[in-house]
């Protein structure tokens, strides 16, 4: 079974918005952090955003004041609310969530491509 699943990428114009969800399984146990990661042609992996124990929120600084993380815990889903998307924002985004039952480990998704043209 995928361990996480998302959705929501796709293409959108400059100064549009996209909302990334990310499901995780029913089979993974004491996830703490949920967040979101990108990785841009040519470029490192980076934090996006994540949400630690429900309510604590971290932000990269380019994305602050467009970007929201949420989450609903009833169901560990992760939401990612792109407002006013640029094109530098553009690259394949990564559902990430640590977990620490029975030991501590971190899950990915498979990544949902983001392209915003100018």
């Amino acid at each position: 079974q995928v361990p996480l699943v998302e959705s929501g990428g796709g293409l959108v114009q400059a100064g549009g918005s996209l909302r990334l969800s990310c499901a995780a399984s029913r089979n993974i146990f004491g996830i703490n952090t949920m967040g979101w990661y990108r990785q841009a042609p040519g470029r490192q992996r980076e934090l996006v955003a994540h949400i630690i124990s429900g309510s604590i929120t971290n932000y990269a600084d380019s994305v602050k004041g467009r970007f929201t993380i949420s989450i609903n815990n009833a169901k560990d889903t992760v939401y990612l609310q792109m407002n006013n998307l640029k094109p530098e924002d553009t690259a394949v985004y990564y559902c990430k969530a640590v977990a620490d039952i029975p030991v501590r480990r971190d899950y990915w998704g498979q990544g949902t491509q983001v392209t915003v043209s100018s």
